[in-house]
């Protein structure tokens, strides 16, 4: 034996002799949702590889991907959960088999350093559209310009579309899907936008937060009463979307402010109330928005322009409720109308001796169980008719697995019983569910009509709005020349309640022995205060 052969245990720079393994996995993708339904690609990708795979003795371990994701970036879950998937296996994966570049990746040099990092750890890309032999520099280049040439591709695709963006923005047109409460329709073939069932539904929120100033916690409430379950954020973010008051805003438009084509959900003027955005008014006065010493704005309104009555302070002393319509000329004294209001809750106050008021419990119960009757009735029609729709989804759903009907048939008819759906659940939701205890109710009412002036003088300014438009829930229409006092509805709890107590107050002083047990919704006028000409025209639901 030779020195030289004794010493070659000693040597550096030898290069290790590993055999590579023959294991393998394939990686598919489309782009979007559509690519994905709608045409083969990822069949076609698929078997490709495979091919690709049998060709050249590989065994194939997994298959990834099989769904539509974005190759802009490599933040994708079935793309990183490959990756991790060769990185950490037992079964020693040594090729990752992909129809082309592409598909692998659009990320262009991030592209480039995953791979590098793959081949450090034994790991080799092969492209079955655009075989080279990677494992040699030219083959390596080659490669990394494809990868290159991808990006680039990708950069031109999305110039090319954000430029008919812009065009489509700047005739007034919303490329994409719209914000919640609008839906997509064609007529004619021309796509139009307009107010969907959730719109009508925000439509009210708007309206709430631009008159009551409420809370967003509350107008979550309320819309969730009405079928529709908001996040607080999610909604505050709703408000200050011109898109609903027909304006759009987007990153395109550089900073600009486009009048849409589509159907407003909401006047200009609502939006900016909600948003708090009106302007001063021009002649000096400000428009004072949350005031205890006012109440009624917003609330009051005047009976010949109907519009709502904003307050304001004159010589910092006295406080005046004034009509928002230019020239109407109405000033109305605060303190008289505050005085006026509280005698309108005191005619609709019951104070009854205790004997009285067990016995109108029991006949508010028996009205409440009557009218529940015809409400349970139609509620359980509302629900057959729910669960006849449900089943003839399930059917068609049927028919389209066992090939009775062509793709897009199935997609226009489920459109259309989704719709009818949504619209019964609407329904329903309305409806409410009846009172869990209707006791507990009872007595709520009884405490809450039997002293409302002063509940009324008591309460801060938002819960004296809660107030005034849970009796009077249209407000209060004022004629500024007769000084009378009008309003198209009133709560039927405190109608009923405060006709009860006439009818009371006739039997005691013996000019009438009227039953009492009468139905909450009977129409009724005769709330008169000492003033003159102050009246109230009721009628309920």
């Amino acid at each position: 034996m030779t020195n030289a052969v004794l010493f070659e245990s000693f040597a550096k720079g030898k290069a290790s002799q590993q055999s590579r393994s023959n294991n393998c996995v394939v990686y598919t993708r489309v782009s979007t949702k559509e690519q994905a339904d709608n045409n083969m690609s990822l069949e076609t990708q698929r078997k490709h590889c495979e091919q690709f795979a049998i060709k050249n003795g590989y065994n194939i371990q997994g298959y990834f991907g099989g769904t539509y994701e974005s190759a802009k970036t490599d933040e994708r879950k079935e793309f990183n959960r490959m990756l991790s998937f060769v990185k950490k296996s037992k079964e020693n994966i040594a090729h990752i088999i992909v129809y082309s570049v592409d598909r692998f990746s659009r990320s262009g040099a991030n592209a480039i350093y995953i791979t590098e990092q793959l081949k450090k750890q034994g790991i080799l890309l092969h492209s079955v559209s655009q075989p080279t032999d990677i494992t040699t520099p030219s083959g390596n280049l080659q490669q990394n310009i494809q990868f290159i040439f991808s990006e680039y591709d990708n950069q031109l695709r999305r110039q090319k579309c954000m430029a008919g963006v812009k065009e489509m923005l700047l005739r007034g047109d919303w490329p994409t899907m719209p914000p919640m409460g609008y839906s997509i329709i064609r007529e004619n073939g021309v796509r139009k936008i307009v107010v969907n069932e959730k719109g009508k539904l925000l439509r009210k929120a708007f309206i709430w937060k631009a008159n009551e100033r409420i809370t967003n916690e509350e107008i979550c409430k309320r819309l969730e009463a009405l079928g529709l379950k908001l996040a607080d954020q999610r909604l505050s973010d709703m408000f200050r979307n011109p898109f609903y008051c027909g304006f759009m805003v987007h990153n395109m438009l550089d900073g600009q402010v486009i009048k849409g084509n589509h159907e407003k959900m909401i006047s200009e003027e609502i939006f900016l109330k909600a948003n708090n955005a009106l302007p001063h008014h021009k002649d000096g006065i400000r428009i004072l928005h949350e005031r205890e010493e006012a109440p009624l704005k917003r609330f009051l309104k005047c009976d010949q322009c109907k519009q709502f009555y904003t307050a304001y302070r004159k010589k910092e002393k006295h406080w005046y409720y004034k009509c928002n319509t230019k020239g109407c000329n109405c000033n109305l004294n605060a303190t008289q109308l505050h005085a006026d209001f509280k005698y309108m809750l005191k005619d609709l106050s019951l104070t009854v001796s205790p004997g009285l008021e067990s016995l109108i419990k029991q006949d508010m119960e028996a009205l409440y169980s009557e009218s529940g009757k015809d409400s349970n009735e139609q509620r359980s029609i509302v629900n057959r008719n729910l669960t006849e729709l449900t089943n003839k989804i399930a059917r068609l759903h049927e028919k389209f697995i066992d090939g009775d009907i062509d793709r897009e048939t199935y997609w226009q008819m489920k459109g259309k019983f989704e719709g009818e759906r949504e619209k019964i659940e609407l329904q329903l939701s309305k409806m409410g569910k009846g009172l869990s205890n209707l006791q507990k109710c009872l007595d709520l009412a009884m405490e809450f009509s039997s002293n409302l002036p002063s509940l009324w003088d008591l309460s801060d300014y938002a819960n004296k709005q809660r107030i005034q438009y849970l009796i009077f829930p249209e407000g209060i229409y004022v004629d500024k020349e007769t000084r009378d006092y009008r309003t198209p509805k009133v709560n039927s709890v405190c109608l009923y309640l405060a006709r009860l107590k006439r009818v009371l107050a006739e039997n005691e002083s013996g000019k009438t022995n009227t039953n009492v047990n009468f139905p909450a919704s009977v129409v009724w006028g005769g709330i008169e205060p000492p003033t003159q000409g102050f009246s109230v025209l009721c009628s309920t639901n």
